[in-house]
């Protein structure tokens, strides 16, 4: 924690319990104020950053937490770039949330606020997929989005990643301009809370569908599946936003096998089955390997809580279930795509790949043998 200077930290905390926050907010900040100066200093001693990615924090009252107040000065700053960067345009923005605490009452939060902007808002009904959003920004023609998740951070976290007109999070210049227009609100007071309700709309099931028959066209393989339809593979969603849209997309596909961890399908943002909802980790996978044992099944998936990472395990050649990691698992889905559009001459010549700095030099060498382009 950098150098900290408590009498000014007392004067931020002081400031929240103005008439300008609500009575539960002030009532929690006077108690920190009065009893738990090490808890203030930890809430106050600096700004919650909207970074590149948007905001992650512990929840609670202060300028260092996820609030009402923290995640409405990230919206309506991006609001006010929105309207800057969209001029004269109908502004249309998809909102979605994970199964953490709050993340509904952020969401809805987030939702008031863009309707308060004159934004035309498409709310999720319910917790949803990071992918889901991304599909839903494009298909419904939004400039933004919204999605309320820490990821696979613990229970007591929760988060806020922004996403553009492309379904992807912001990117330059638009994540440093929204930034620059997060520091120029200088009070709650410039937070615009309460629009009106007839600018949100719910989206849920209509969506859902459209996103299935979607992806499912991007399959390269279907006889494949339909050969192997009965293979069986567990899935767990770890408490989380992929409980019921994995398992049908995996039956649209055509498998027919897809078998459940009932325990960690209860939607729980305490995630109660595991220490850490990272699917990546050996330990959230304890319960659907033995599920998977039991039932003789070939593969286990995983996703973390907002449905944008999975985790995979599959046998070994002595039966035994391994997990692969992120670069494993990247590398296979790079062959196997490239061989099958190789295989049914799909190749024409200006297909590529993009890698990070810290994915597999394998990518690389998959691709430069296929003759394929890696950035």
């Amino acid at each position: 924690m950098e150098d900290i200077d408590t009498k000014q930290i007392y004067e931020r905390a002081r400031a929240w319990t103005s008439e300008q926050y609500d009575e539960k907010t002030r009532k929690e900040v006077l108690e920190m104020m009065e009893n738990d100066e090490k808890q203030l200093v930890d809430s106050f001693y600096r700004d919650l950053e909207f970074g590149t990615g948007g905001l992650r924090g512990i929840m609670g009252p202060g300028t260092n937490r996820m609030n009402r107040y923290t995640v409405g000065m990230a919206t309506q700053a991006m609001a006010n770039y929105m309207i800057k960067n969209f001029p004269g345009r109908d502004i249309s923005v998809a909102i979605a949330h994970d199964c953490r605490h709050n993340s509904r009452y952020f969401s809805e939060t987030v939702a008031g606020i863009f309707s308060a902007n004159a934004f035309r808002v498409y709310l999720f009904e319910s917790l949803r997929p990071t992918p889901e959003l991304s599909f839903a920004i494009r298909h419904l023609g939004c400039q933004g989005g919204v999605i309320i998740t820490a990821s696979h951070n613990p229970p007591e976290y929760n988060g806020y990643k922004a996403y553009w007109e492309d379904g992807g999070q912001v990117t330059a210049p638009h994540d440093k301009n929204i930034i620059d227009e997060a520091r120029k609100i200088r009070a709650v007071t410039e937070i615009k809370f309460d629009g009106p309700p007839e600018n949100i709309h719910s989206i849920g099931r209509d969506i859902d569908r459209v996103f299935i028959n979607t992806i499912k066209k991007i399959s390269l393989n279907p006889g494949c599946i339909k050969r192997k339809n009965d293979i069986g593979i567990v899935y767990t969603p770890i408490h989380g936003t992929g409980v019921e849209i994995i398992p049908a997309a995996l039956k649209a596909f055509g498998f027919e096998n897809v078998i459940n961890v009932p325990e960690q399908d209860l939607i729980d943002g305490n995630f109660p089955t595991v220490e850490s909802p990272n699917p990546e980790e050996p330990a959230a996978f304890k319960m659907a390997l033995e599920k998977a044992r039991e039932k003789g099944a070939e593969l286990a998936m995983a996703t973390d809580p907002d449905g944008d990472r999975l985790g995979v395990a599959v046998k070994d050649r002595s039966g035994e279930f391994i997990l692969l990691n992120g670069n494993q698992t990247g590398a296979l889905l790079t062959w196997y795509i490239i061989s099958q559009m190789k295989e049914k001459k799909m190749l024409g010549g200006n297909e590529y790949i993009i890698k990070t700095i810290v994915t597999s030099d394998l990518l690389e060498k998959i691709a430069r043998k296929n003759k394929v382009e890696c950035y």
